[in-house]
């Protein structure tokens, strides 16, 4: 119905009354509120919009009126729904009176193309419920038209301000209802894609015959992406050597993260082709001359070259920050790396030397790339650090975790340091022996 005004009187203290009207006069008005084509309805309430009303829809209605139902610029129904009415003679006035607080639309089936004409609101209108109305006798093409996209269909003569109302609100859910599964089935094959590129691009470790445990943390800094630049591995030779490494592409985007995963393969294809230490980075650093997109572009890296026994290892640094290296009975420290060389990709025909460490009978080894300790602490700008992650970590290490429970644990501290998502891309590769 339309909101009916009723005569009012002022009271003794000014406020307003109503001032009862006739029977007669009553149901006058109340018919002359409904759709011209059904006002021998009577709806019950009568038909003010008071503050308890339901929150108002916005209909538009494209096309002629055939039964002159729209000739009002509102509808309101006994539950309280309060449906305003928007009129376009055609499509393209239509996509003009298009705009987000349109909740339906209602769209007439009366010519030949006008299944075409449904499919082009659908497209102008994809996030908007639809309806179509036909002749109670064209019920083919009214299924036909749900099968193309509307929400639901209306006879001609159903169009009573109850029913098309309650008929509006329906279509409105369903609509809702409708894209909520579409992200959900969105999210779900998102989901699996993800996995199985996790699967293809995530290295698997090559331990097999080592006496070492093995755990890793990969969190992309780019927002629903699987990868991101930084890149790790490791691998058991059949000498018995164990090289593990861990590595990280300057930038953020797809092309950092796809340079990220070649090098990585690279590396792994030219471990077990029996190249080692500075030889190995060297082949490496022509491998990303070659295929980044832009001579800027950089990667630094950290292998490591443990011995067979497991006590000592080989370390080479190219520009990237050192591991940390725990034990039983000594205090976590960061390994050597005054004898580093630089980043792969900076400087021309570049020697990497190796660095011989003292790794002991029980041992825990920490790889990371540069996103672990460039989250910020406080306030500031100050930032957590070397030093901040090796106080991290031994007090984590002091709590007696261990594994994945101690890369979970160390991501979650950085984290909630940094109030917030961490922006770089994160990744950890821990080994344990003994």
């Amino acid at each position: 119905m339309v909101a009916s005004q009723c005569p009012t009187t002022t009271g003794p203290r000014g406020e307003g009354r109503t001032r009862p009207m006739p029977t007669t006069e009553r149901h006058t008005e109340q018919q002359q509120a409904m759709l011209p084509s059904q006002r021998q309805e009577t709806l019950p309430g009568d038909g003010r919009l008071g503050p308890a009303a339901a929150p108002a829809l916005t209909l538009l209605v494209i096309g002629e009126d055939p039964t002159g139902a729209f000739t009002v610029p509102d509808l309101l129904d006994a539950s309280g729904t309060r449906v305003r009415i928007r009129r376009a003679r055609n499509l393209t006035e239509a996509e003009r009176l298009l705009r987000d607080d349109v909740h339906c639309i209602l769209l007439d089936l009366s010519g030949e193309a006008e299944l075409e004409g449904l499919r082009r609101v659908l497209r102008l209108a994809p996030a908007t419920a639809v309806l179509v109305t036909t002749s109670e006798a064209d019920t083919e093409r009214a299924a036909e038209a749900v099968r193309v996209g509307a929400q639901d269909y209306l006879h001609r003569d159903e169009l009573r301000a109850s029913h098309l109302t309650r008929a509006i609100r329906y279509a409105v859910e369903r609509k809702r209802a409708d894209l909520v599964q579409r992200r959900l089935t969105e999210a779900r094959l998102l989901a699996q894609e993800n996995s199985r590129l996790e699967r293809g691009l995530l290295p698997r470790p090559l331990l097999e015959g080592a006496d070492l445990r093995f755990a890793a943390r990969y969190r992309p800094g780019r927002s629903r992406a699987l990868l991101g630049g930084d890149f790790y591995d490791t691998v058991r030779t059949p000498d018995g050597t164990v090289h593990a490494m861990i590595g990280d592409v300057c930038g953020h985007g797809p092309d950092e993260a796809a340079l990220g995963v070649e090098l990585r393969i690279a590396w792994r294809a030219l471990t077990l082709a029996g190249l080692s230490g500075g030889t190995l980075l060297a082949t490496l650093q022509q491998v990303l001359e070659n295929e980044r997109q832009d001579d800027e572009i950089f990667a630094t890296l950290c292998a490591l070259d443990i011995a067979p026994d497991g006590r000592t290892a080989d370390l080479y640094l190219a520009g990237h920050p050192s591991p940390l290296l725990a034990g039983p009975g000594r205090v976590p420290q960061l390994l050597p790396y005054e004898h580093g060389g630089p980043a792969l990709g900076l400087l021309p025909e570049t020697d990497w030397a190796a660095e011989r460490v003292e790794l002991g009978e029980v041992w825990t080894l920490m790889l990371y790339t540069d996103g672990l300790i460039e989250g910020r602490i406080g306030q500031g700008n100050q930032r957590l650090g070397q030093d901040g992650m090796v106080q991290l970590i031994s007090a984590q290490l002091a709590a007696g975790l261990r594994g994945e429970d101690l890369l979970d644990a160390a991501v979650t501290e950085v984290r909630e340091l940094n109030a917030g998502e961490l922006t770089d891309d994160v990744a950890l590769v821990l080994l344990d022996r003994g």
